[in-house]
């Protein structure tokens, strides 16, 4: 299996925008989110992804296949380090998922960015809870900090650590 993680150029916004369609299904399951009046999810961040530069999109391949994808951001709510970076939104397709390429793409993109990360977990969401905790602990060998948090705007927990 040849896993890849690429830069998402703009001209494949329309497949990153489908990706995103099933993300958001995939996520609805922790969030309750409904789809609009034409059956769409929508996504409204996507565009800024070619537009600031403190933003990136990733596509994960897996044998030339599209797999998910990786959107990386600057947004950090537990460090004040300005070249710290944040997991925005991370997906993996059903299809791979418990084939290491989830494990692979994190570590990969952590690895393409030497500063501090942040990742935040909602706690509904039990399978991203253990796959974060799981691989953050690997890479880091168990040199993390973890954050939770419970209020209106956030019920979660967020890891802070510093790329290898």
């Amino acid at each position: 299996m040849n896993i890849e993680v690429i830069p998402a150029e703009k001209l494949q916004k329309s497949v990153l925008r489908q990706l995103m369609e099933l993300y958001c299904y995939d996520f609805s399951e922790y969030t309750n989110a409904d789809v609009d009046k034409h059956g769409f999810y929508g996504y409204s961040h996507l565009d800024v992804y070619w537009s600031e530069k403190t933003k990136h999109p990733f596509f994960i391949k897996v044998d030339g296949n599209f797999a998910g994808f990786i959107l990386v951001s600057k947004s950090c709510k537990y460090t004040t380090n300005e070249k710290a970076h944040s997991i925005a939104q991370f997906f993996v397709m059903r299809k791979y998922r418990g084939n290491n390429v989830g494990n692979f793409a994190a570590k990969y993109i952590f690895d393409l960015f030497k500063e501090e990360w942040e990742v935040r977990v909602i706690h509904t969401n039990k399978p991203a809870l253990l796959f974060w905790h799981k691989v953050i602990e690997e890479y880091t060998n168990d040199s993390f900090t973890l954050h939770s948090e419970l209020n209106s705007e956030w019920d979660g927990i967020g890891y802070t650590f510093y790329s290898r």
